[in-house]
């Protein structure tokens, strides 16, 4: 008689765990973990002008569009179960300030893209970006005075930028700038402005991260970074820190709460699910999407395999939902199994 293995859930040859795995009706029965396309955000790069497309050439397959494309590819995405995306703005330069007025102003690109969206697809849920690199000439995601960034001034600012987006139809605000206590601040100016059922996405872990450089060529803010932002994002090396952050931003009026970047950090991803329990996000990155298609556009891995295995992987971890630059393919994918 076989002796029950250190679990206590039996050993071999009395236990078998391949005959589990012999049939694709049986691991469909047994899998711990199912991807669809409501676990899908799509962040999406909107530009001036009309009718216009754009090639991101460190994100292949990925473009900048004008308003009037992207409220076609959403409603492609809606078609496929994509339910909600995030809009980031590519501002023109001559917009971008040492203050960076043009993140309130209410005609804004982002604004009107939103207003857009939300008219033609109102059922599609819209996130936005909370921070100061778009606009800022700095690149900073914050105000920058003498090589320092201003916390509470930044604060200030983002809580202008966060009404004029829920002004606009915004449905989830999402703070990725990583300043003290941003995430109280802008709770209590939405609420004074009637914003109260806006909900507050915090990018809660956004580590220093050296996966974001395409993101930068995206929306223009690269070329113009002023040394680095260590100071406000986190340190790679650090996930107890982490928690402290979640916790904080949680105590504030976070309603959901995400990591960034995301495959490299999934180790977080399961302590901030674990220790909080509160809905929890995570985002895969430009430079994780852009490694991802260079190995697959050279041939050396399987495009379609790894889509679906790099996404689930963030299920595993705990994620309730992935922002993904692959949300459309992978919903393709998923429909069709």
């Amino acid at each position: 008689m076989a002796k029950q293995g250190s679990l206590g859930l039996g050993s071999f040859p009395t236990t078998r765990l391949r005959r589990n795995r012999a049939d694709d009706f049986s691991r469909r029965l047994i899998s711990e973990n199912v991807l669809t396309t409501n676990d899908l955000i799509w962040p999406i790069f909107v530009m001036d002008g009309d009718n216009r497309r754009e090639a991101i050439s460190s994100m292949p397959g990925v473009d900048r569009l004008s308003i009037d494309q992207m409220i076609d590819a959403v409603g492609e995405a809606a078609s496929l179960g994509i339910h909600a995306v995030s809009i980031f703005p590519n501002t023109k330069p001559n917009l971008k300030t040492p203050g960076a007025e043009e993140s309130f102003n209410p005609d804004n690109l982002l604004c009107r893209a939103v207003r857009a969206l939300k008219k033609s697809h109102p059922n599609v849920g819209v996130i936005c970006d909370v921070a100061l690199d778009p606009y800022n000439s700095d690149g900073h995601d914050g105000l920058l005075k003498d090589g320092i960034i201003l916390n509470d001034k930044t604060i200030e600012v983002l809580c202008k930028q966060s009404i004029e987006q829920a002004r606009a139809g915004c449905d989830i605000i999402a703070p990725s700038d990583m300043m003290d206590g941003r995430i109280g601040a802008i709770r209590k100016a939405l609420d004074e402005k009637g914003f109260e059922s806006v909900r507050i996405m915090s990018y809660a872990a956004k580590y220093a991260s050296a996966f974001y450089g395409p993101f930068r060529d995206a929306v223009g803010s690269g070329g113009a970074l002023n040394g680095d932002k260590k100071t406000y994002q986190m340190d790679p090396a650090n996930s107890d820190e982490a928690l402290r952050e979640t916790a904080l931003d949680i105590a504030e009026g976070a309603d959901m709460v995400m990591v960034k970047p995301g495959i490299p950090y999934l180790d977080v991803v399961s302590r901030v699910k674990e220790t909080f329990g509160v809905p929890t996000f995570a985002y895969q990155v430009s430079g994780e999407y852009a490694m991802l298609k260079a190995a697959t556009d050279n041939g050396w891995l399987d495009n379609d395999k790894v889509i679906l295995e790099s996404l689930v992987a963030f299920k595993r971890a705990g994620a309730d939902g992935v922002f993904t630059y692959l949300a459309p393919e992978a919903a393709k994918l998923i429909n069709s199994q």
